[in-house]
């Protein structure tokens, strides 16, 4: 629809209003593709802000949250409690982590984020007397937008404005085995007596789809547990099958205390997140004295609609053809990746899982602010393809109700729009 800023009513997100001129209106999804009101159809291949695991409009899902809503659609969750969240925090655990973990709901990641810090500080200032702590995180990191999430990502032009009102945090190279030597030694410099590390396993998202090596990853955990550090891994990205195993964290010979899980966690039908923590922690808050209790929450925590939506995702998750569909992805992923090494304008190729990323070739320095961003944004939604690039990194991580021959289509439009890309460039270099 044709966007007149003077009457239209919405502010969009992560937007400067401006820029569009018209924005598609989606009447419905099936599967991989959205539909607008023109008719024209859109590939969703970066699941809608990675939230979607299943396919649009997938009738399971549909299911279990319409039965649900007959049943009830919220009660507060303070005092009270239901079966959709009980049956979620019970069907977890055996896909998690081996430890004894407890559940916390709020209702998206960067609240899951604010509560895992919150749980740390809390701990060290109210249980154990602590004045001074020290909170470690990973260089261009991104956990959210609320302040505490803020604090703990990379410093810049999303930041710049509140830069004086967030709390202090020291960084560290990303655990990659180029950095592996800065990093661990970085890492050792900035242990205080008490520490809090945030960190997103494998795979930092918006920071351009950096990749880790778990060992390098394994040896700053145990560096960590050595120094009085609780251990945070931000999950909202990397869980539920993202990385090729049920989490990241699961490629991990070290437990995290605190893991942090939204997006995929109701299949991308219903906002709610996750803070799980080891049983350890959870103990620390468990007394007699109201004063010593962890005192959070939200309006919709525990909301049994977003528990049924998990529940029914789970349900997906736990089907072997899901498995299977996740592993042709990956391994269709490492093929093309060979192929695109050797594209013109192409800097690296990285992929884990079902994640796809390119490093396209640029004249000025790499960042979100990227002016090829929203070039190449332009160019996909030509071909009919959503692809939302961060920076000069362009991804694919799709549904994994995506079909093999609508993969290799999405793989034949990034070939096309990158080699529009160079042709337009090279002509402007000529000119």
């Amino acid at each position: 629809m044709k966007i007149d800023l003077n009457t239209y009513p919405i502010w969009h997100p992560f937007s400067q209003m401006t820029e569009w001129p018209d924005l598609p209106k989606i009447i419905r999804g099936k599967g991989v593709w959205l539909y607008d009101e023109q008719g024209n159809k859109i590939m969703d291949a970066i699941s809608s802000w990675w939230v979607n695991l299943h396919g649009h409009a997938h009738p399971h899902m549909a299911k279990r949250i319409k039965e649900q809503l007959d049943r009830i659609e919220h009660v507060i969750f303070a005092g009270f409690t239901h079966d959709p969240a009980v049956e979620l925090c019970e069907r977890l655990p055996k896909h998690l982590p081996q430890a004894d973990w407890k559940f916390f709901f709020s209702d998206n990641g960067s609240t899951a984020i604010e509560v895992a810090l919150k749980l740390g500080i809390q701990k060290y200032v109210q249980h154990d007397g602590v004045d001074k702590i020290t909170i470690i995180a990973l260089e261009d990191a991104y956990h959210g937008d609320t302040f505490g999430a803020m604090s703990a990502g990379a410093r810049g032009f999303f930041t710049d404005p509140f830069e004086q009102h967030l709390f202090d945090v020291k960084f560290i190279p990303s655990p990659t085995a180029e950095n592996k030597a800065a990093c661990l030694s970085t890492f050792k410099e900035a242990l205080g007596e008490n520490n809090i590390f945030i960190f997103e396993p494998l795979v930092q998202g918006a920071g351009g789809m950096i990749m880790h090596e778990a060992e390098v990853l394994n040896e700053l955990l145990r560096i960590a547990k050595e120094h009085n550090t609780i251990t945070i891994a931000d999950e909202v990205m990397t869980g539920f099958g993202r990385t090729g195993t049920w989490f990241a964290s699961n490629q991990l010979s070290e437990v995290p205390d605190v893991i942090c899980l939204s997006k995929g966690l109701t299949g991308g039908a219903l906002p709610m997140s996750l803070s799980v923590c080891q049983r350890w922690l959870y103990d620390v808050f468990l007394t007699e004295d109201l004063n010593l209790a962890f005192l959070h929450g939200h309006s919709f925590t525990g909301n049994p609609l977003a528990c049924s939506a998990a529940c029914a995702s789970l349900d997906l998750m736990e089907e072997e053809e899901t498995w299977d569909r996740i592993k042709a992805i990956s391994e269709m992923h490492k093929t093309a990746a060979r192929s695109m090494k050797n594209w013109p304008g192409v800097k690296e190729v990285r992929c884990l899982g079902t994640i796809l990323a390119i490093q396209v070739e640029s004249d000025t320095t790499a960042g979100y602010m990227h002016p090829v961003r929203q070039r190449l944004y332009d160019a996909f939604m030509k071909h009919g393809l959503l692809v939302r690039p961060l920076g000069d990194v362009i991804y694919l991580l799709p549904p994994y109700a995506i079909s093999d021959e609508e993969l290799r289509w999405a793989y034949g439009v990034f070939e096309e729009v990158l080699r529009e890309e160079i042709a337009e460039k090279n002509s402007e270099d000529v000119h």
